[in-house]
């Protein structure tokens, strides 16, 4: 049986209009198509973990709304455990307004609403379940103070900590040094390390910034170029970079939080860090090639037949370039 996950995130509606091309300041476009749908980062990651296999419980806050709790059933439905998400008095559910162009890049503004009202008193009511998992997966959509609360618990238990440093910002090495792993882009990474990340040789100054912060195991994902693993366990300090899959997006939005709830299922299954990256860039090379968050999430035997696939082109491929 895998380990146990708990994702501590937010929970938001996403407002989700396809265009062209982004506009400009003060420039009005029109749309080829709108939907509202759930998202936000912490519940998108649950909702990956679920679907593909990983045994998976959320606590976050929602508002007073049908919205909200439409996505608190359709969590539960998905094989969540929705028993710690509360419905807070007096406010919304976190809202996200998302432009995705013809590249299948996006535009995303938050407000965050019911998220930002997660509190250290909550994280406290549900120490036994931060306690009683074995991976505790973490973003930046809720209030610091909410993650670093669940963290001290999760440090004085043996749950591993997890964390996606997004939406990216600076961090203080006081916070850093409490996390196990970490799996920022590319992006984030700069941000954390101040080096440009761009290639394996900048992943690797990077990844040994964040390894003096006293990170022991990160992943950088670099996109169409892959991601890199780095971990001062398993004999790979200097890190590897595992090739991205060649797929043609549609919409990126998701990709980030396929790739981490992929990664944690397949550690929690007890695979070696270099397969489990390769399996979550196997998810977020699927995850693109559909539109919208979770509904672009795919499920655990689509990945499997999607890596097959991709085995099989690539045999082919190098018997026509060997015979």
């Amino acid at each position: 049986m895998s380990k146990q996950i708990l994702v501590l995130g937010s929970i938001n509606v996403d407002h989700v209009l396809r265009v062209d091309c982004f506009p400009k300041p003060g420039q009005t476009i029109t749309g080829s198509s709108y939907n509202i749908m759930a998202g936000g980062k912490g519940a998108n990651q649950a909702v990956a973990c679920a679907r593909l296999g990983g045994n998976t419980h959320m606590l976050a806050s929602i508002g007073q709304d049908d919205l909200g709790r439409e996505i608190v059933q359709q969590l539960s439905e998905e094989g969540v455990g929705t028993s710690a998400i509360t419905e807070v008095d007096g406010t919304g559910t976190g809202v996200a307004l998302i432009f995705v162009n013809a590249k299948g890049e996006n535009m995303i503004g938050i407000a965050s609403g019911a998220n930002n009202c997660l509190t250290e008193a909550f994280v406290d009511q549900n120490d036994q379940l931060v306690k009683a998992v074995d991976y505790l997966l973490l973003q930046q959509e809720v209030p610091d103070s909410v993650n670093l609360q669940a963290i001290d618990i999760a440090n004085k238990h043996n749950t591993a900590v997890v964390l996606n440093p997004a939406p990216g910002r600076d961090l203080p090495d006081s916070f850093l040094s409490l996390i196990d792993f970490i799996t920022p882009n590319q992006t984030e990474a700069e941000i954390l390390t101040g080096i440009k990340v761009t290639d394996l040789e900048s992943a690797t100054i990077a990844a040994a910034i964040m390894h003096d912060k006293g990170i022991n195991d990160l992943v950088i994902t670099m996109g169409h170029n892959g991601v890199y693993v780095s971990s001062m366990d398993t004999g790979y300090p200097q890190g590897i970079l595992i090739p991205g899959f060649p797929v043609k997006p549609i919409d990126t939005t998701a990709a980030g939080d396929t790739f981490n709830g992929a990664l944690l299922v397949a550690l929690a299954e007890g695979k070696p860090l270099v397969d489990a990256a390769f399996f979550a860039n196997a998810s977020a090379g699927l995850s693109v090639m559909r539109s919208g968050s979770q509904s672009s999430i795919p499920y655990r035997f689509e990945v499997e037949q999607f890596i097959q696939c991709d085995r099989e082109i690539a045999e082919v491929n190098c018997s026509l370039h060997t015979s």
